[in-house]
């Protein structure tokens, strides 16, 4: 029994060395940074003022601040629906039986293989030139002439401009996820359900959908991360600095952080570690209401 023991340390020891240096460290010493006024995100602790929830009090009270927390909710929850809602009925789709299911989930996949700024200047570049972009192509085709001539990269549509593209570059990955959800599903379930009379929307509401909680929940969390991280997008819709109509929190975060953009008249590394904690709490908000509102325990495949 002994002998056992010392193997299973003997084990565990590294993986729970690797869990304390990487993970449980930084998080430590981020929640510390949050709490002090910090020049320099490399300054030794003994270079940090100590100001509470100083930071905290001020990202509440900031305007750009809630104005970033904001645009991130709408890429959340109107991305959320576009990109869950679409990557369903693709991933519905191709596990139908139709021909040719590897080529079209390998064209749905492909944006998320593409680096996300080559994606982006694709976008910025080549499909919403106001010169010759492809959607002024293809709108000017269709005879909607009004409609081609719409600045997408103003202020008043980036933030629309940069959804779209977003969510585009997004579908094939939450597709994937769904398809290794609905692949779990006994054909015969579907088969006792055809014989029964079900056809094939009574089969997807009644069947598919309840026994997909589990991929739902794993989809939605994946989608949270995804959207709290977000950066890359819209630092390249940005035209030189911040945008107010394309900010984001780690965004922000980033300014302060390093002291980029002209928004920010001073760095302070504990200003960007508070918002980290903030968009984490984030996270967590809404993993465990997902874990509260959805029960699949009483569900078989």
């Amino acid at each position: 029994m002994k002998k056992n023991k010392k193997m299973i340390v003997g084990f565990l020891a590294p993986a729970v060395i690797i869990f304390l240096i990487v993970f449980l460290y930084p998080i430590i010493r981020t929640i510390m940074m949050s709490m002090y006024k910090i020049e320099s995100v490399t300054d030794t602790m003994e270079w940090w003022t100590f100001v509470g929830l100083g930071n905290y009090q001020k990202l509440f009270t900031t305007a750009i601040f809630k104005t970033a927390m904001m645009n991130i909710l709408k890429i959340w929850a109107l991305g959320g629906i576009i990109v869950l809602s679409v990557s369903l009925l693709f991933g519905v789709i191709l596990t139908s039986g139709i021909r040719g299911k590897k080529f079209f989930r390998a064209i749905i996949y492909l944006p998320n293989i593409v680096s996300a700024v080559a994606l982006a200047t694709m976008w910025l570049q080549y499909v919403y030139s106001s010169k010759f972009g492809l959607l002024k192509g293809v709108l000017d085709s269709l005879g909607l002439h009004k409609l081609a001539k719409t600045p997408w990269l103003d202020s008043d549509h980036k933030f629309w401009a940069l959804l779209f593209a977003y969510c585009f570059g997004m579908i094939g990955y939450h597709m994937l996820i769904w398809m290794s959800g609905i692949e779990r599903i006994s054909p015969d379930l579907f088969e006792a359900a055809t014989i029964d009379g079900a056809n094939k929307p009574q089969q997807f509401r009644y069947m598919t959908v309840p026994l997909l909680k589990g991929v739902f929940k794993t989809n939605i969390t994946m989608w949270t991360v995804s959207t709290a991280a977000f950066f890359v997008w819209s630092q390249l819709f940005s035209t030189v600095t911040a945008d107010k109509a394309t900010i984001v929190p780690v965004q922000y975060m980033y300014m302060h952080t390093f002291g980029a953009g002209n928004a920010v008249t001073e760095r302070n590394a504990g200003y960007g570690a508070a918002i980290g904690i903030i968009l984490c709490v984030c996270v967590v908000i809404v993993f465990s209401i997902c874990n509260k509102l959805i029960k699949d325990d009483d569900l078989e495949f």
